[in-house]
Order: C-alpha cells, then sequence, then structure tokens
C-alpha cells in the first residue's frame, strides 16, 4: 500500500469505511474477494472488496444501530418515536424483504399488527 495523500488508495478506503460500515458490510483485501462480494477499482487497479451483508443482517446491523442512536432498547422508545423509526425503515425498503414486520415488531417490542397500523398511518398522513 502506498502512503500518500488524498488521492491515494488508502484515503479512497478511508473514505468508503463509513458507508461500509453503516450498511453492516466488510472492507476486504482484493486477493480475499469472493465471487459475491464487490470489488472497486482506484486508479485503474483493484482497491478493495467489499462484502456485502445478508438483507436480514443488515436490517439486524440498522436496528441495532438505531438503537445506540435512541441510546436504549427500541422496545423502551415512546410510541411516537417507534412510528418515525417505521417509516424511517419504510423508506429504506426494510418490509419489501422476507420477514420484515416480524424482525422489526420484535425490535420494537410491538405486534406485526401494529407495525401495519403504524404504516398505514404513515401513508394515510
Amino acid at each position: 500500500m502506498s502512503e500518500g495523500g488524498a488521492g491515494s488508495r488508502e484515503a479512497f478506503i478511508a473514505a468508503l469505511a463509513p458507508l461500509v460500515a453503516a450498511i453492516g458490510g466488510e472492507l476486504i483485501e482484493p486477493g480475499e474477494k469472493r465471487d459475491d462480494d464487490v470489488l472497486l477499482a482506484w486508479a485503474g487497479a483493484p482497491a478493495v472488496a467489499v462484502r456485502l451483508p445478508l438483507l436480514s443482517a443488515s436490517l439486524e446491523h440498522v436496528l441495532a444501530e438505531l438503537a445506540r442512536t435512541h441510546g436504549r432498547p427500541l422496545a423502551d422508545l415512546d410510541r411516537a418515536t417507534k412510528q418515525q423509526i417505521v417509516r424511517r425503515l419504510e423508506a429504506r425498503g426494510a418490509f419489501a424483504m422476507r420477514h420484515g414486520v416480524e424482525t422489526v415488531a420484535t425490535a420494537l417490542g410491538v405486534s406485526r399488527f401494529t407495525v401495519y397500523n403504524y404504516l398505514n398511518r404513515s401513508t394515510n398522513c
């Protein structure tokens, strides 16, 4: 790896790291890339591979990050905050994946029916 300034491979990887962490992914050396990893090039050469999480793992990662952001388990939040979380998750496509509603309901400490009510409420407002 070259030492260097803003245009270096290391700077490129450092810039990617927060995004990859936010989605629950992992940065991998190009030589360790598997078929389902995404290889990224910098300056015409392979720089790093990104191992994307399974969709269910990604949702779990997002829910864990939301709990950290709020400083407590999501089940302990008030109703209005839970509704906001459901709206944010809907915008990110969480409910398009299999078992998304069940996963979110469990994290929020509510029933699936309640999550569906929150979703219906957000579309009717």
